[in-house]
């Protein structure tokens, strides 16, 4: 039988004194890097955002005022029938839409103006200063036409576009017990886009 070759024995003092010392050596610190933590990285992306430009917040704004009615609706079924908001009259609308607005924009403003159409009453405005758009809200009632809509929209807009508060008048007329016949066509006749000035009526829910 032959017999396995023997295995062969290492000793420290068989590695060479320069090679153990440098495995003992600790690393240089300037050698050792550490990557920038993920939750810095993301707190300084945030506080470098930029405001939103005005073709960049308008879906925003169209999609919570398309929604707005669903909230309304959802905001009825409290538990024990507790205390919540009623949409009765333009200023219910505003609170809420305001609320709303705070969930996509950072500020929201408002303005008070007295238009010729509210009997000596004041009327307020939302305001998105850094986008330079102004919100207006009418909810319909009966003895509101399609014209009176139209009319009231048309002052707004001569207001706003006067005092250069902002590029865009965004109108969203909240209809929810369905007294405009026919809301696209409002929607067309009334929207008017320029250059200098931009109008848009949004109807909801249709």
């Amino acid at each position: 039988m032959s017999s396995s070759p023997p295995i062969a024995s290492f000793s420290p003092e068989a590695i060479p004194a320069h090679t153990q010392q440098a495995s003992l050596e600790p690393l240089p610190p300037s050698s050792i890097t550490s990557p920038q933590p993920r939750a810095v990285q993301t707190i300084q992306h945030v506080q470098d955002a930029q405001p939103l430009s005005e073709l960049d917040a308008l879906p925003l704004i169209r999609k919570i005022c398309l929604r707005l009615h669903a909230v309304a609706r959802q905001l009825h079924l409290r538990t024990d029938s507790r205390p919540t908001i009623e949409i009765e009259d333009d200023q219910d609308l505003v609170d809420l839409l305001r609320a709303l607005l705070r969930l996509e924009f950072d500020e929201v403003g408002t303005d008070e103006w007295t238009p010729p159409y509210s009997n000596g009453k004041p009327k307020a405005t939302l305001l998105l200063n850094s986008e330079r758009i102004a919100i207006v809200a009418k909810k319909t009632r009966p003895g509101l036409t399609d014209k009176d809509i139209a009319e009231q929209v048309a002052a707004d807009s001569g207001y706003y576009s006067a005092h250069n508060q902002c590029t865009t008048l965004f109108c969203f007329v909240y209809d929810p017990e369905g007294r405009i016949g026919s809301p696209k066509r409002l929607e067309k006749d009334v929207t008017n886009v320029s250059d200098r000035y931009t109008i848009e009526v949004l109807v909801a829910p249709k």
